[in-house]
């Protein structure tokens, strides 16, 4: 690239991954344009609107430890104490588990004091988990070959019940992938962050407002005021390498030239863009190999008297996993939002029968519920790639010079989250910055 070429960067992709990608770049003073191919910001985290209400394409749990997405939150001026309802670590498995983290003890024997005293689970069961968490402690959250996490637990002899309460309904929560083929050292990987440096890091965090308004809009309006480009319906259908950068080939014909492209798009749309590139071969090979596993978002809404005990509540039987109070968190009074990670016999169910078996199941858990007197089903069929062993992963920087990927399933520790897409897109800035 010629020495006084001035950096243009064109970020592909407008989900978490890409605002994370041109936030940062526009921090540091570089030309950026989002394309966004749909007319709406946020890509698998933003709002759908239904009945006059905000809804979110899914319901998001977000972590204490998620460091990188609370420092761009607030680098967009977010204000986390308004956007965000922090609770200590809490699982409520309704009328079968409760665990607290303990308040007054740091970490991580905040953790190990709230399973000692953890109801639903027997005294045995109880010293089992403490001693998985030691285990996990002294070999510093690392496995020397990675496997299924099932039998990573069956070889830690936790019981059927332990898992059914306590370690399956995390790897749902954060792999969103069943525990028979759940990378174990992923799973580690999170619980690593979560639970063993700052108490703060196993805080949850939910959000207060739909996912547009808490992520992708203060990103817009924070890179636009950064003279960054945000341009939506607006698809990109080809990248060339061109002289001193690329050429970007839009879905109206015409083409634009920057000196350094993010691809931000989901794994299985590179084929369209960069599939004619020999050099990006075996980054298409690795993307080809992904499998993926779905969530679906049940929100039914009751009359607005009604209220759960708890903002989130969990369920080990049924279809349901977990259930969100959405009048506590969004003033949405009387709404419900249940969420299906990972595949499962839901999905046989057409979405009026899944509505209507989930509404059984809260009806049978709150008998006080009525008939809801809506409902609506979002189901992400491919919401993120299933998080398996050993699973070979694309690094950000490709093998051609200039040329990037961002996403929650590029190279790194983390499994399909919003911290994980926001890590790479900030990665993807990183290099970029760092190599003029």
């Amino acid at each position: 690239m010629a020495e006084d070429l001035k950096p243009n960067v064109a970020v592909i992709g407008a989900g978490c991954a890409g605002m994370a990608a041109a936030a940062m770049l526009a921090s540091k003073g570089f030309p950026v344009t989002v394309f966004e191919a749909s007319r709406q910001l946020g890509g698998r985290a933003r709002a759908v609107s239904w009945k006059g209400l905000s809804l979110d394409n899914g319901q998001h749990i977000l972590l204490g430890a998620y460091s990188e997405t609370l420092r761009l939150l607030k680098l967009a001026n977010v204000s986390l104490d308004q956007a965000l309802l922090r609770l200590p670590l809490q699982l409520q498995t309704h009328g079968r588990f409760a665990l607290s983290a303990c308040s007054v003890l740091p970490a991580p024997l905040h953790i190990l004091a709230g399973l000692l005293l953890a109801k639903g689970i027997t005294l045995s069961e109880r010293m089992q988990a403490v001693r998985f968490m030691i285990w996990m402690k002294l070999a510093n959250f690392r496995l020397q070959q990675d496997e299924a996490l099932i039998n990573l637990l069956t070889r830690n002899r936790q019981s059927e019940n332990l898992i059914k309460l306590l370690w399956e309904p995390l790897c749902l929560a954060a792999l969103n992938t069943p525990l028979h083929c759940a990378s174990g050292q992923v799973y580690l990987n999170v619980l690593r962050d979560s639970f063993a440096n700052s108490k703060a890091d196993s805080d949850m965090l939910l959000p207060r407002r739909d996912l547009s308004a808490l992520l992708a809009e203060p990103l817009a309006a924070y890179i636009k005021n950064r003279n960054g480009q945000i341009r939506t319906n607006s698809p990109i259908v080809r990248i060339d390498p061109a002289e001193h950068g690329f050429n970007l080939q839009t879905a109206a014909g015409t083409d634009e030239h920057f000196t350094h492209v993010i691809v931000a798009a989901s794994p299985f749309r590179l084929p369209d863009l960069v599939g004619h590139l020999p050099a990006l071969a075996n980054t298409l090979d690795l993307c080809k190999r992904f499998s993926y596993q779905p969530i679906y978002t049940v929100y039914l809404q009751y009359p607005e008297t009604f209220k759960l005990s708890s903002p989130i509540i969990g369920f080990a039987q049924g279809y349901s996993q977990w259930v969100f109070d959405r009048g506590i968190l969004c003033d949405q009074r009387g709404l419900l939002a249940v969420v299906i990670s990972a595949e499962g016999a839901h999905q046989k169910l057409t979405q009026e029968h899944l509505a209507q078996a989930v509404a059984q199941e809260l009806s049978a858990a709150f008998p006080e519920l009525q008939q809801p007197l809506w409902h609506k089903v979002v189901a992400e069929k491919r919401a993120t790639f299933a998080c398996t062993p050993d699973l070979p992963r694309p690094i950000t920087q490709t093998a051609v010079s200039g040329l990037y990927l961002a996403g929650d399933y590029t190279s790194g520790d983390y499994p399909a989250t919003i911290e994980g897409a926001v890590r790479s897109g900030v990665q993807c800035a990183k290099q970029i910055i760092s190599s003029q």
